[in-house]
């Protein structure tokens, strides 16, 4: 067994998830790649100097500071585990400074841009109820899976393995149980209106399976992450946006809910953050922000 399918193990024995295992050995298969370009591929012996010596490799072919820390992050956690073991006498990455960088703001939709996509979302299930029927389910689970994104601030991961007793529809309440959260942390979530209306439309019509997965693919599978993302592309498209994805519309909702005057541990509940700090990038300006700022001296 090999060291990086050594160090594989004990993250999943930390029960990482699976997204932050491909990341750390994706980054550290391209850290041996590059040892091996220097004459040496030898993670055993790793030294501060290898990881000085790859940050301004990085450095020099204009890596963005957030790859490079994040490829830092890798090291530094092999570089932990390495010396808990024995293979290293220390972690070498213990004294290796990050890549400064200013924060940036998350990309999010505006008020408008918002309104835009959930029409879109209602043209189009209004397109297909006239010109496709026998597509029109599949266009309504796409509007609600839009409008949930967009209301709730769900990861896709989240929202692709809800299932049907994580709702609770009742006359005085509305909520969604999101149980398959990151760090397996689970958490409750209010729904407003409009993600309740669209709930209840699906649910009229969704198809009757045996899995208990709320959102259902064309031949009554789970849905995938991946239709996920390609219903948001779509429905983006139509509405004249580019590069929507589902993130987005999380980090959407996080900063409309600011812009509200909701706090900020407020909203950092709702999205299942664990720090503050992670909730903070929502308050960095964006560039409308900027933009909305530099314009208050043309009213002077």
């Amino acid at each position: 067994m090999n060291l990086l399918t050594e160090f594989s193990a004990y993250l999943q024995s930390l029960d990482r998830s699976p997204a932050t295992v491909r990341g750390y050995l994706t980054d550290l298969s391209v850290f041996t790649r590059w040892l091996e370009s220097q004459g040496t591929s030898n993670l055993a012996n790793l030294t501060a100097a290898d990881l000085r010596f790859y940050r301004q490799h990085l450095l020099d072919h204009s890596a963005s500071p957030q790859t490079i820390n994040r490829k830092l992050a890798a090291l530094a956690a092999f570089g932990s585990w390495a010396a808990q073991t024995g293979i290293l006498s220390a972690n070498p990455a213990l004294n290796i400074k990050s890549v400064g960088t200013m924060p940036q703001a998350p990309k999010w939709l505006d008020k408008k841009q918002r309104a835009s996509l959930i029409q879109a979302a209602k043209d189009d299930l209004q397109k297909a109820r006239l010109r496709y029927p026998r597509l029109w389910v599949l266009r309504l689970r796409d509007a609600t899976a839009v409008t949930l994104l967009l209301n709730t601030g769900l990861r896709v991961s989240e929202l692709a393995n809800l299932k049907l007793g994580d709702l609770l529809l009742t006359e005085r309440k509305s909520t969604l149980t999101v149980r398959a959260g990151k760090g397996t942390k689970q958490r409750v979530l209010p729904l407003n209106k409009d993600a309740r209306a669209m709930l209840e439309q699906w649910l009229a019509v969704r198809p009757q399976i045996s899995d208990d997965a709320l959102f259902v693919g064309q031949r009554g599978e789970r849905l995938q992450v991946r239709s996920v993302q390609c219903a948001v592309s779509r429905l983006a498209e139509l509405a004249g946006l580019q590069d929507v994805t589902p993130h987005i519309c999380r980090h959407s909702f996080a900063k409309a809910l600011l812009d509200s005057g909701v706090t900020l541990e407020k909203v950092a509940t709702l999205l299942g953050h664990e720090s503050l700090d992670t909730t903070r990038l929502y308050i960095t300006p964006g560039e409308k922000d900027l933009e909305l700022a530099v314009g208050l001296l043309d009213q002077n």
